[in-house]
């Protein structure tokens, strides 16, 4: 089976210092080290006897019925499960597909409107079983995470091949436990979150320069929309993450202290890895809450400047009003049906009326200017 080739199933055996892909399932337990299988999730409900058979072998256990339904369900939410023998972390990853894969089609179908980066905040789950010497991964059929994964182990193995010998700098990059690996896989995935918050900043800022630019007629309502539910469907989703690891970390504070200084050195870069990736993932969080906050601002902002636009046109709108008052009232006593009014049979009674009419307009402008009702609001 060639390593470059995506495969629905695919088998590595790592020690401390190499990593190898096997061609088929193993049949007794490794001398050293530990096994990676990784599967898609139709390989998983197609072969999932030969696979219980074959942790049955590797690891005296199989994985329980619950647990299997929950490997399966395309819908799980993220969430850790334990028992007295092994545990189960389902993860939700970002749907992008390996290279050479075709796209997925929607967990949910849904339409959306607006740019892709919204169409982007789809997910699928990710299973992760540590079973003694064995990690059992149930991955969608296009995953990338596996196989830009399962890449980077043989590009560290690589150079031991070549050499004929072994690479203690190689080797030591390479996870030590199955638990080790999972919490790699997981930030891997995790790393996809902190690439697409980028996207949407960048998306959201170019929204609010045009929510914020009084001239501008801001018609992207339903992108915007589409926009602030995805993102509480990511801070959902992040939450749910949040949950199931900080539950993974508190199951390995009671997890009984190793004999040998090794294991313990061990235990405590898993806890710190652990601790690492919880991190980011609250990073993640605190960028979504950011973002749907200064976006629930710039709205607010916008509807304001629209508010103060709007205000300053009706300002104008009565200055003009109460400035043409009083001349439409000095044309309309004029036009009365009268023979004796002032200055309506002399030669020079127009002129005079006018330069009434315009001595009243120039004195109501210069007192409103003075009261700056014409100051015109910047933006």
């Amino acid at each position: 089976m060639s390593a470059s080739t995506p495969s629905d199933l695919r088998i590595f055996h790592l020690q401390h210092n190499s990593a190898q892909e096997l061609e088929a399932l193993p049949t007794q337990p490794p001398g050293q080290g530990f096994v990676w299988i990784a599967c898609t999730r139709p390989a998983f409900q197609a072969r999932l006897a030969e696979l219980q058979a074959t942790l049955q072998a590797l690891a005296g256990m199989q994985l329980v019925d619950l647990h299997v339904s929950d490997l399966l369900n395309e819908q799980l939410p993220s969430h850790y499960d334990y028992t007295s023998e092994y545990d189960l972390l389902v993860f939700r990853r970002l749907t992008t597909a390996a290279p050479g894969s075709p796209p997925a089609e929607p967990a949910l179908p849904r339409k959306r409107s607006g740019p892709p980066v919204l169409r982007r905040i789809d997910t699928r789950p990710v299973g992760l079983a540590v079973l003694g010497p064995v990690l059992l991964s149930v991955h969608p059929p296009d995953c990338a995470v596996r196989e830009a994964y399962a890449a980077r182990l043989l590009a560290k193995a690589a150079p031991e091949l070549r050499e004929g010998r072994s690479n203690p700098a190689a080797g030591a990059r390479l996870p030590s436990s199955p638990s080790d690996l999972m919490l790699r896989l997981v930030n891997l995935m995790v790393d996809q979150y902190l690439d697409l918050r980028r996207d949407l900043t960048r998306q959201l800022d170019h929204w609010q320069a045009e929510l914020l630019q009084p001239s501008a007629r801001f018609s992207n309502w339903s992108a915007l929309l589409d926009a602030r539910l995805s993102l509480h469907l990511l801070d959902d989703i992040c939450e749910e993450q949040r949950t199931a690891l900080q539950d993974w970390i508190d199951a390995l504070a009671t997890w009984e202290l190793p004999d040998s200084a090794a294991g313990q050195r061990d235990l405590d870069l898993l806890k710190v890895r652990s601790r690492d990736v919880l991190e980011h993932i609250e990073r993640v969080v605190h960028h979504v809450r950011r973002l749907e906050h200064s976006t629930e601002t710039t709205v607010q902002m916008h509807f304001s400047v629209q508010s103060h636009r709007t205000n300053d046109i009706m300002r104008t709108l009565t200055v003009i009003t109460a400035v043409f008052l009083p001349l439409n009232l000095t044309a309309a006593i004029f036009g009365m049906n009268f023979d004796a009014l002032p200055l309506i049979h002399k030669p020079g009674g127009f002129w005079w009326a006018m330069g009434a009419m315009a001595g009243i307009a120039l004195g109501l402008l210069l007192f409103f200017w003075r009261k700056r009702y014409l100051a015109r609001t910047r933006a």
